[in-house]
Parts: structure tokens; C-alpha cells; sequence
């Protein structure tokens, strides 16, 4: 509309689009500023001047800030209407203290009206490969994890103090070929070892995109202070993975070995994924945030794609359930 034709008291669309800040935008981070696209005012958080051509060239406007220096995130309070924070915890410590410092700083502007955090399945610990369901209590056996359930809660109670509708999404083993180390080609050119399958694990997955796609309609639908596991219709133990990759890929299948044979095999972390075993159950994320996988189990997944951080078939415009979800963003801020 030109400009002499604008109603009284009207703003500019560049105005009027919700404002997004996404803490933490790394790979998934740019895939939902690829979906979400022009509609939405899209705000990066980065502690990396390095980084910021590739986050603006993504359609982000960049806000220097680090979420381990609690004087450098001022500027964010009241700043967005909906809040998607990826960032991962320190390495060190049970605490998750950058969720702490970007929940202080939320709470001395204008609050917003949905915050979505990313956290891990790994907050349910060892469950013996049992279905688990979000109702499930947590038990987190690792200080990652703990560091996790500490953010959760942080957030918990920001949500409940503040009436912003907070939601969790807890997040298994993120793959995609167009992802850097986004699927276990390499292990296998290698000849990692896998568990036998009397010591075998269940592991749970999820395609990047599909992810991406979660994140996005959290930010818009789902109930308040809610839990999401984010995961895709797969049931699969980690040897059966590997063994179904190696065939897609048309590489050998991968020995097998002992749980005891196996630590002189693998590092720490990757041995403390071997020690837990679950079967995520998704219901709440198809009906409730009402996604469709694009890629239900792995196999679908994991043939090669193009090159690039989003294919155009899982753009908003060619995906109803992420149209109808930001329609109306406009109106609803």
C-alpha cells in the first residue's frame, strides 16, 4: 500500500510481522528461519562476529550477545513476541546457568507470549528400553542431562511466574544428510563397533528438518507448559541403525561386539549413549502440535538429498499444518 494510502494510525508490514529470537542458531536454528522465511521478524542471538555474514545472509537480523556474560543480553528483554532458544548448556557444572541468565533477562521487559526450548530425551535416563511417554518422571544419570532437567525447570518456572506459555521438546539423535556429522557414514567407513544384540540399546531419532518443522509449530499451537517428545515413528536398536545405514550406503555392516569389549572401543559420551535404553512415544507431537513426518522412520531419511539447508518441498507454502500455524501471525503477534 502506498504510503499516502496507509490508514490513520497504521504500521508498515515490516512492523507488524511478530518479532522470533532464536537463542542459539545453528543448523536447526536455520532451518526454521528458512521455513518461517519473511513472515516473521527473524532475530539471531550470537556471541560470534565469524558467524554473523551467514545469519544475515539467512535473513536474520543479528544481535551480538553471550549468554555466559549476563551484561551482554540486556538488549533482549521485550524485544520478541515468541522465543526459540537452542542454545546448549556449558560442558561443565549441574546447572544450566545461560538458561538462568536468559530467563533473568526476559523478566524485566515485556514478556513474551511463547518460549520453546529444545532440550534432550536424555533427561528420562535409563528406562530399560520401556515406551516413554512425556508423563514419565525424569532421571537424568548423566551431568549433561542434569544440566538439562536444570533448564527445564528454570523454564517451568518462568512459565508459571510469568504466564508465558512455555514448551519443552525433547529431542533424541538429530540426523540429516545435509548435516555436518548428520548421519554414521563416517563411524562405519571407519568399522566402529556396535553392541551385540543381548547387550543392544533402543535409540531414537529424528530428521533435522522434521525437527526444524516441530520448532516452528511449538511456536504457534500446543498447550502451556507442556512436553513434547520430538521424535520420529522408528523403532530401532543402535545396532539395527547402524546395520540399516551401512545397507543404504552400500557399506559393510558393522561388528558386533560386548558391552565389555566395546569400552576400549568407543569415548566416554558415546559409551554413556549405550548405557540407555528407550522407546519415545511421539502422540502428543502428531496430535497436539499436529506435525506430520515427512521422514517417519529412518530409512526415509537417510538416501542423500540436494545440497542445501532446506529442500523447497518443506517450505511453508507446500506444508498446511506450518501455514495454517503462522497464518495469522500478524494478528496474533
Amino acid at each position: 500500500m502506498p504510503l499516502n494510502l496507509r490508514p490513520a494510525g497504521a504500521l508498515p508490514a515490516r512492523f507488524r510481522r511478530p518479532r522470533v529470537l532464536l537463542v542459539g542458531c545453528g543448523d536447526v536454528g536455520l532451518r526454521v528461519a528458512a521455513l518461517l522465511g519473511a513472515r516473521v521478524q527473524l532475530i539471531a542471538l550470537s556471541s560470534s562476529a565469524q558467524r554473523a555474514p551467514l545469519l544475515r545472509s539467512a535473513g536474520l537480523r543479528v544481535l551480538r550477545g553471550d549468554l555466559d556474560r549476563a551484561d551482554s543480553l540486556r538488549r533482549l528483554a521485550g524485544l520478541a513476541q515468541r522465543v526459540l532458544h537452542l542454545a546448549p548448556p556449558a560442558a561443565q557444572g549441574s546447572q544450566d546457568r545461560r538458561t538462568r541468565s536468559l530467563v533473568h533477562t526476559l523478566r524485566r521487559g515485556p514478556r513474551p507470549r511463547r518460549l520453546v526450548y529444545g532440550s534432550t530425551s536424555g533427561v528420562y535416563g535409563d528406562c530399560a528400553g520401556a515406551e516413554v511417554a512425556e508423563t514419565r518422571r525424569v532421571q537424568p544419570q548423566s551431568a549433561r542431562a542434569l544440566r538439562r532437567v536444570d533448564a527445564e525447570c528454570t523454564l517451568r518456572r518462568y512459565g508459571r511466574d510469568s504466564g508465558v506459555a512455555v514448551q519443552l521438546l525433547r529431542i533424541p539423535g538429530i540426523y540429516a544428510e545435509n548435516r555436518a556429522n548428520g548421519t554414521p557414514r563416517a563411524r562405519l567407513r571407519q568399522g566402529t563397533p556396535v553392541l551385540q544384540a543381548q547387550d543392544d540399546v533402543y535409540t531414537n531419532h529424528i530428521h533435522a528438518d522434521d525437527l526444524a518443522r516441530a520448532c516452528v509449530l511449538a511456536l504457534w499451537r500446543g498447550g502451556a507448559q507442556r512436553v513434547y517428545n520430538v521424535c520420529d515413528n522408528s523403532v530401532l536398536k543402535m545396532g539395527d541403525y547402524y546395520d540399516l545405514a551401512a545397507d543404504v550406503y552400500g557399506l559393510p555392516r558393522p561388528p558386533r561386539v560386548s558391552r565389555a569389549a566395546m569400552q576400549d572401543s568407543v569415548d566416554a559420551l558415546r559409551q554413556s549413549f549405550m548405557q540407555e535404553s528407550r522407546r519415545l512415544l511421539n502422540r502428543r507431537m502428531r496430535e497436539e502440535l499436529g506435525l506430520r513426518l515427512r521422514y517417519p522412520g529412518v530409512r526415509d531419511g537417510l538416501w542423500p538429498s540436494p545440497e542445501g539447508v532446506l529442500s523447497a518441498a518443506a517450505s511453508p507454502s507446500c506444508d498446511p499444518a506450518l501455514a495454517r500455524a503462522t497464518s495469522s501471525s500478524a494478528s496474533t503477534q
